[in-house]
């Protein structure tokens, strides 16, 4: 008894993987402004200054 009906994945792969990547890179890029705005916030010199 062998089955023909075996799932197939979609050939949308290269779109979910960019999709994953442009949200990990908006999470990255947001989490990294709410650091930089803490920082300020706490007031001193910041490193990005000094040079």
């Amino acid at each position: 008894m062998s089955s023909d009906k075996t799932p197939k994945k979609p050939a949308k792969t290269g779109k979910t993987r960019e999709d994953r990547l442009k949200q990990a890179l908006k999470a990255n890029l947001a989490r990294r402004k709410a650091q930089s705005r803490a920082r300020g916030a706490a007031g001193g010199d910041s490193e990005q200054g000094k040079g």
